[in-house]
C-alpha cells in the first residue's frame, strides 16, 4: 500500500478543502446485546465486552497521545460515557436515564486525534 502524504483533502465533487486533522481517526458501529459485533469501523481492531454496559474497543493505528476527542451515541434515550483513555484503547460506558450500565443495542463511536 503507498502512503500520499497532505495537510489539506478534498473528496471529488466537494467544493471545500479541508484539513487531514479533521478527518477521522477511528469509527464504529457496534452492537452491544446478545451476540456482540462489530457492524461497521475504521481502525478499530476489536472490542471487548467487560460487562453491562461496558465496552472496551482497541485501535489498529493507536493515538499518538490520550489528547484527542472522542464522541458516541447509542439507540435510544442513554447516556454515553468514556474513561481510561490510553493510546491504543478507550473504554466506552452506557448508563440509562437513571445512572445505571446498561447494554445497548447500537452504540455509535467517532473519534478525531492524531495518530501516531
Amino acid at each position: 500500500m503507498s502512503t500520499i502524504t497532505v495537510t489539506n483533502i478534498k473528496a471529488t465533487g466537494e467544493t471545500a478543502s479541508r484539513s487531514v486533522s479533521g478527518v477521522a481517526a477511528a469509527w464504529m458501529n457496534y452492537k452491544g446485546t446478545s451476540t456482540n459485533a462489530i457492524s461497521g469501523s475504521f481502525n478499530i481492531s476489536g472490542v471487548v465486552d467487560n460487562g453491562t454496559g461496558v465496552y472496551t474497543a482497541s485501535f489498529t493505528n493507536s493515538m499518538a497521545d490520550t489528547v484527542y476527542a472522542p464522541t458516541a451515541k447509542a439507540g435510544g434515550a442513554k447516556i454515553q460515557g468514556m474513561d481510561l483513555l490510553a493510546t491504543g484503547s478507550i473504554r466506552l460506558l452506557n448508563y440509562t436515564d437513571a445512572g445505571n450500565l446498561e447494554d445497548t443495542g447500537t452504540y455509535f463511536f467517532n473519534m478525531n486525534g492524531d495518530l501516531a
